[in-house]
């Protein structure tokens, strides 16, 4: 069962208690690097994978995308869960309007993320959000931290990195585009179409992934699917390499979980207002 937290006025204090005894898991997360197991997109990375104890962004390249770049976080998180002990939480703090509706358990489960082990913080606004995810990382509780914001400047960004230094904790952060930030590594995705398997049925997840910034590695762009049985990445394909070429027209099937809500920005609700 998907833990639910919600920030009320009043109520910090027995916020943070609550926070406490759901992690509470007297484990120790050790700092490593999380390889996708893909080794053309391993080999982009320092130390072949993601680094833990850093700041890790995804941002959509459309308003459409959101719901494809939260699943890749997702699968990102479920991924490095499946390699500690079952009872390591992960805490995922959401701001309002970051995302379209609440994460669903069912949904979590899908990408293999036992919503058992989640703890879900529904942060007032941005900034409230963004102190969640730093105190959780300094705490070292959780196993991993991930988050949901709509607004991100430079020092707060700082801020995060440096606490998920401290503590070895892997944090992954989605925001939208075009904010500065210190990030490790920062990932735009947008849907692809997926490859039908033998049923001709949709078995997983498919993105089309463009690594844009990756300190102490290289760029590079992949088709990467998700298998819903087998929990694991796959290379669909090859597309750029790490100057970026987008020769070609392209098509992309929608990973539209909206139902009939199209995001947009608030740049673009401040231009339409």
């Amino acid at each position: 069962m998907l833990s639910v937290v919600e920030n009320r006025p009043g109520n910090r204090a027995e916020i943070v208690h609550e926070l406490r005894r759901l992690m509470a898991w007297g484990g120790v997360a050790e700092a490593h690097a999380l390889p996708f197991g893909l080794p053309a997109l391993d080999a982009h990375l320092p130390q072949g994978g993601l680094t833990c104890g850093a700041l890790h962004e995804a941002t959509p390249e459309a308003p459409s995308d959101l719901p494809a770049a939260f699943g890749f976080i997702v699968a990102i998180a479920a991924t490095m869960l499946a390699r500690m002990p079952p009872d390591a939480p992960v805490l995922f703090v959401t701001a309002p309007g970051a995302l379209i509706g609440r994460p669903y358990g069912h949904g979590l489960n899908r990408f293999g993320l036992d919503p058992g082990r989640v703890i879900l913080v529904e942060a007032a606004d941005d900034r409230q959000a963004l102190w969640a995810m730093e105190e959780a990382l300094r705490s070292a509780a959780p196993a991993a931290v991930a988050g949901a914001v709509g607004k991100l400047d430079f020092r707060a960004s700082q801020r995060l990195h440096f606490a998920a230094l401290e503590s070895a904790r892997p944090l992954l952060l989605l925001r939208p585009p075009g904010m500065p930030s210190v990030a490790v590594t920062r990932w735009r995705i947008a849907a692809a179409r997926a490859s039908p398997d033998r049923f001709g049925l949709i078995a997983g997840s498919c993105w089309r992934v463009t690594l844009e910034r990756c300190r102490n590695g290289r760029p590079g762009q992949w088709l990467v699917e998700f298998d819903h049985a087998s929990h694991r990445f796959s290379l669909a394909a090859a597309l750029a390499d790490p100057a970026f070429s987008r020769a070609g027209s392209r098509k992309r099937g929608s990973e539209n979980f909206s139902r009939g809500r199209k995001p947009r920005w608030r740049g673009d609700r401040a231009r339409a207002g």
